[in-house]
């Protein structure tokens, strides 16, 4: 293998495009490895640790693409980056919208489109702050996808757009549907009367499409960003967000998302939701269960949410297929794992799904450890192996920097599937893949070989190795969602209908082994 590298002075590509240009680039014949990014110094301790790190990377300027290649020596370098290029030009082509023009500023954009009122902002994190503000200054809502703002700059930014009326969503706030457009990484839904704030991105996607499966619809999808119900941020967006859908006569129910909050946060906004008019249903994931109040609903679990908020929109819960666990299929699984089996092993895309299905598992296993563990006992850190029942979130910052997006590149997935599926003691492994706007074409389809192969390998060695894979998303996205399941079921894998359901499988199917 040797290693290719191309400098492109004062070429700024955002974020979101060089995540799907890596992955592409990683798919060309001939290629171990591709990095495409701005020359950060994040950036580069990433391609430190991969091992594509050279002086000309060294010495390259913050402004600076940088394409980073190894790749077969029987490959002519020059060839591959005519290839990258060509990539980087259909990227360009398939992005043209309403017009070939392209705006280099906030103000110019927003002169030339005076209609405009909402800014999505992918930059690298030392320039998203100053970019934000412009867009506020131009009295565009704001939807901040980039990360590494500092939390000063975050509240500085959530109390100005809250001073002139306008939405502050972000940082690191990757889903939103707002008058039914889908932003970032989002599902496509029907248009209903339920709105969602939601600090949780695959949270906020896992209720709306169970509110979509139940046959209601979303009126707006409002997202806060993950920090925004820390003890510092102190709930500004979430705050603000319930007022404009309180205010929203398409608006019937309200649905709020978040791990954890801090709990001085958690009764400022119970002491919001007190005064809605509206009904709310608060899913706060993993916190300690809390009595329902007048017009105030907690569930504990997503599909329990979903189908409480849609009840409470008006649809008949007798009339819904609400797929109850299947226990006779529990019963069978049980019987096929040997007593070693004993573990689970959740591998996601999904934080929140992620955290879901490993919350799921600690109400019955007190060895559930991840790399989202909340207590240092129980914390993986990025590179250590797996411990008893294990939950890896790949979406993770220490998974992320400078790489795409798992429901982009699942690579980092890959590798750790095959390193669990060989594993004596693992009875279940639990993946999540994610459907619609954003995300892989076939996130299902790059997994078949390796579960195939992972299943024919243990059958040989005497094991039954259960894989179960919950598909998020709908009828209308655009990856076809009964192929992506057709596909799982295909190789003999469990198909789990919800985010709910899959971490509630998991855990039975181990119960026996554990006891």
């Amino acid at each position: 293998m040797s290693i290719s590298i191309k400098i492109q002075p004062n070429t700024y590509i955002d974020s979101v495009s060089l995540m799907a240009l890596s992955t592409r680039a990683n798919q060309l014949t001939g290629v171990d490895q591709a990095i495409i990014a701005m020359a950060t110094e994040m950036n580069k301790e990433v391609m430190k640790n991969v091992g594509l790190f050279t002086t000309e990377i060294e010495q390259a300027q913050t402004s600076d693409l940088v394409i980073a290649v190894e790749a077969d020596n029987s490959m002519d370098s020059e060839e591959l980056f005519k290839e990258i290029e060509q990539l980087m030009t259909e990227k360009k082509e398939k992005g043209t919208s309403r017009s070939a023009e392209q705006y280099t500023t906030i103000e110019t954009a927003k002169k030339a489109i005076p209609e405009a009122n909402l800014a999505v902002i992918s930059v690298n994190g030392q320039y998203a702050a100053r970019e934000a503000r412009k867009a506020l200054a131009n009295d565009l809502h704001v939807m901040m996808f980039s990360d590494n703002v500092s939390v000063q700059e975050e509240i500085q930014l959530k109390d100005l757009a809250h001073e002139k009326g306008l939405l502050m969503m972000g940082p690191d706030c990757g889903t939103a549907i707002i008058n039914n457009v889908g932003l970032c990484f989002a599902n496509k839904v029907r248009k209903g009367s339920i709105g969602i704030v939601g600090a949780s991105g695959t949270g906020s996607q896992e209720i709306s499409v169970r509110i979509h499966e139940f046959g209601e619809g979303v009126s707006q999808l409002i997202g806060t960003g993950g920090r925004d119900l820390s003890e510092a941020v102190g709930g500004r967006m979430m705050l603000d967000a319930i007022d404009a859908l309180e205010a929203d006569p398409d608006t019937k129910v309200i649905v709020l998302i978040s791990k954890p909050p801090a709990k001085i946060v958690e009764e400022k906004i119970l002491a919001r939701v007190r005064q809605s008019t509206k009904p709310v249903v608060i899913w706060f994931i993993g916190s300690e269960p809390r009595p329902n109040e007048e017009g105030i609903y907690f569930e504990k679990m997503s599909k329990a949410a979903a189908l409480r908020a849609v009840t409470l929109a008006g649809i008949d819960k007798n009339s819904l297929d609400v797929h109850p666990l299947n226990l006779p299929l529990i019963d069978e699984v049980r019987a096929k794992l040997n007593p070693e089996q004993r573990y689970i092993r959740g591998l996601f895309t999904g934080g929140t799904l992620c955290d879901e299905a490993m919350f799921t598992a600690k109400e019955r296993f007190s060895d559930v450890y991840s790399n989202i563990a909340t207590d240092a006992e129980h914390l993986l850190h990025f590179g250590e192996p797996s411990q008893a029942h294990t939950f890896i979130d790949f979406g993770a910052d220490e998974f992320t920097n400078g790489k795409p997006h798992p429901m982009i590149d699942p690579s980092n997935r890959i590798a750790r599937f095959v390193e669990e599926a060989v594993d004596p003691a693992v009875g279940v492994i639990l993946m999540d893949f994610v459907l619609g706007y954003g995300s892989h074409a076939d996130p299902v389809g790059v997994m078949v070989p390796y579960m195939k192969e992972a299943k024919e390998k243990a059958a040989a060695e005497g094991r039954h190795l259960e894989i179960i894979g919950y598909v998020l998303g709908t009828d209308l996205d655009k990856q076809d969602i009964n192929e992506q399941v057709e596909k799982l079921t295909a190789i003999g894998a469990t198909y789990a209908s919800s985010s709910q359901n899959a971490g509630l499988l998991a855990r039975e199917f181990v119960v026996k082994g554990a006891e």
